[in-house]
């Protein structure tokens, strides 16, 4: 071949070479633009979103170039953080959506998911919302009725991150393949210190929009807005929902906030099923207890952002720790499915897993029970 000009192998291929040499298209074959980024916009410039940015941004087959936010300050820090050079910036988040990026980041606060994951479904983009799916039921169902309009070529993900780490996905694969017997029994905590520090704003309405966890319409409570990661881990390993739920919750130390700072629930699942969920953020820093357990008739599976620990008998545990963060690991996945033009659309998923925090919540403002049929229906 080396003593053979291109001009020759075109010359004597003729017709019979154009069979047999095909040039693709570059999106055709690896589902995206292999010369060009993903753009990606961001909605909500906060602490997490940013966070969340920056993995956007360091990934080499990605770039940030739009931010929005209500305040400059925010967009200020994000660009800083992010080392943009003249990135386009919006205060209104429809403007954004107009705009020709690939796909966006929705890390606003909580209660603005349902508008804002509906709005980025119509204009057709790709989409990764912070979890939850919303902070009441109405918001949800708006999020399950946007999820059967998502265009069958967009992917839609919601930040529960663990069902893309290496170590929940190990756990899973052991509990279904019965490494752990016949599941049995299962629990679920979030032990750790406040996250949040409250701060003052002059303008009342500003003051409460920019401290948004403290109030429980904005936020959702903990239980929703930061417990929800357990129970998103629990309708994945258990393929259920709860048929009922006894709570109770309270405040001991955050008496400022319109939210809780402790509570328990008992859930009953199908088939006698029953999981123990205890949380709070009292906890002084120095210790947390952040997980789930999944006893079998043959062991114990302990899963956590941090590990897996295997329980298979006495002095015998096996452990694999998570490498990095798993945040790194959701937004890797999200980009390769673009890339690859492989999506998934998990909206209505991350809705149901963000109705057992409601159906929680509900049983622990009621010190009693709720009961999934009768709070949600055929949901």
């Amino acid at each position: 071949m080396n003593s053979i000009s291109r001009r020759d192998l075109i010359r004597r291929g003729g017709a019979a070479a154009a069979t047999t040499f095909t040039i693709l298209a570059p999106q055709t074959v690896r589902g995206y633009q292999a010369n060009s980024k993903i753009t990606v916009g961001m909605i909500g410039c906060g602490g997490r979103g940013t966070y969340d940015a920056t993995i956007f941004h360091g990934d080499k087959r990605a770039q940030v170039t739009a931010l929005c936010d209500l305040f400059p300050d925010r967009i200020e820090n994000a660009t800083q953080v992010l080392k943009l050079q003249n990135p386009n910036t919006y205060k209104e988040f429809e403007k954004l959506l107009a705009s020709d990026v690939d796909a966006v980041l929705i890390a606003t606060p909580p209660f603005e998911h349902p508008r804002m994951l509906e709005a980025a479904i119509q204009a057709k983009k790709h989409v990764y919302c912070e979890k939850p799916a919303g902070v009441d039921l109405p918001g949800v169902k708006r999020v399950i009725a946007a999820s059967k309009k998502v265009d069958p070529k967009k992917d839609v993900a919601f930040g529960f991150q663990q069902r893309y780490g290496p170590v929940y996905l190990e756990a899973y694969k052991r509990v279904q393949e019965g490494q752990i017997g016949e599941l049995a029994a299962a629990r679920g905590f979030w032990i750790a210190n406040d996250p949040f520090t409250r701060k003052q704003y002059d303008d009342p309405k500003t003051e409460k929009l920019r401290n948004w966890f403290c109030y429980r319409e904005y936020s959702g409570d903990i239980i929703v807005e930061q417990d929800c990661h357990n129970f998103d881990v629990l309708h994945w390993f258990l393929n259920a929902r709860p048929v009922r739920v006894l709570g109770m919750c309270g405040r001991k130390v955050r008496t400022t906030m319109d939210i809780s700072d402790h509570l328990n629930l008992t859930m009953e699942f199908p088939n006698g099923m029953h999981v123990n969920y205890e949380a709070n953020q009292l906890t002084p820093r120095g210790f947390n207890h952040i997980g789930e357990e999944f006893t079998g008739t043959k062991g114990t599976i302990e899963t956590s952002r941090a590990r897996m620990i295997h329980h298979k008998g006495l002095g015998n545990a096996e452990t694999i720790n998570s490498p990095r963060d798993i945040t790194y690991d959701g937004i890797e996945a999200f980009l390769t499915r673009i890339e690859t033009g492989k999506v998934e659309n998990v909206a209505e998923r991350s809705a149901i897993s963000t109705l057992f925090a409601i159906l929680g919540r509900t049983a622990m403002y009621r010190s009693g029970e709720a009961v999934w049929k009768k709070e949600f229906g055929e949901i």
